[in-house]
């Protein structure tokens, strides 16, 4: 009867030291996993691709340059960004990441080309002072023949797409000014006609003409200014809607004080 206490005792003993065994065998392997996933590099997602896949800061994604999925490596999704807005990709989705350079150029490079990871198709430069751009590309060019520079800032080539559409709008903002200046002109002579027999009353009881012509200009200049006020209230409300439309911080209306 006296080594039944004793052997339970054993019993629980080596139970409880298996189970501290166990404890320490998964700590052991937390902190060997632990190490591993903070040294994966870094990725930033774009807004776009953090909604479309459900992801989440500190997830662990794959990423491979190839369609199959072939040579895919791990990264560990370190934060979020907006995408620059960009007028001819406003319908598209941008379902886009950055990487580190080294990063980039591991998971892009070809084994069976050495030179890939050595080479670059284009390259951004930024000068000190932008106007020695003509002269830094024709010593580019000197240098290396063949190689071909272009602004990224400065006029547009008048081609381009975009100088096209500033073309249009500037058409489309004269024929809007002067329709609208023969419309405020059309709209000022039905005004003078109806209110001929008010400023006649007005002139009867000793109103002065020039009282009477001031407060005919101070209430279609009040009328001005009440539409100038709805437009610049209303253009956040017309920017949000179109922002929620197709999904992009892009600006559509900004109304400045040049414009007023």
């Amino acid at each position: 009867m006296g080594r039944r206490p004793i052997l339970q005792a054993v019993a629980v003993f080596v139970w409880a030291a298996s189970v501290l065994a166990q404890d320490g065998t998964l700590s052991a392997q937390i902190a060997n996993t632990a190490p591993d996933v903070r040294d994966l590099p870094g990725v930033l997602v774009s807004r776009h691709l953090l909604e479309a896949e459900a992801l989440a800061v500190g997830d662990i994604v794959r990423l491979s340059a190839d369609d199959t999925g072939d040579r895919a490596r791990p990264f560990r999704v370190v934060g979020v960004y907006e995408p620059t807005p960009d007028p001819l990709r406003i319908t598209g989705r941008r379902l886009e990441a950055r990487l580190h350079l080294p990063d980039l150029i591991d998971l892009t490079a070809d084994p069976a080309d050495p030179l890939s990871a050595e080479s670059v198709t284009a390259l951004n430069v930024a000068l000190v002072d932008p106007a020695d751009a003509a002269a830094f590309a024709q010593d580019l060019y000197a240098r290396v023949p063949g190689l071909s520079t272009r602004r990224t800032v400065g006029p547009l080539d008048p081609s381009e797409p975009l100088a096209v559409i500033e073309r249009f709008h500037l058409a489309i903002s004269i024929v809007t000014l002067i329709g609208s200046t023969m419309f405020l002109l059309a709209l000022m002579v039905m005004r003078v006609e109806e209110r001929r027999e008010t400023a006649g009353g007005l002139r009867l009881r000793g109103v002065p003409r020039r009282r009477v012509i001031l407060n005919i200009l101070a209430e279609g200049v009040l009328i001005a200014l009440t539409g100038v006020v709805f437009a610049v209230v209303s253009q956040d409300g017309f920017n949000r809607f179109f922002q929620w439309r197709y999904d992009t911080p892009l600006v559509f209306v900004r109304i400045t004080p040049l414009v007023i």
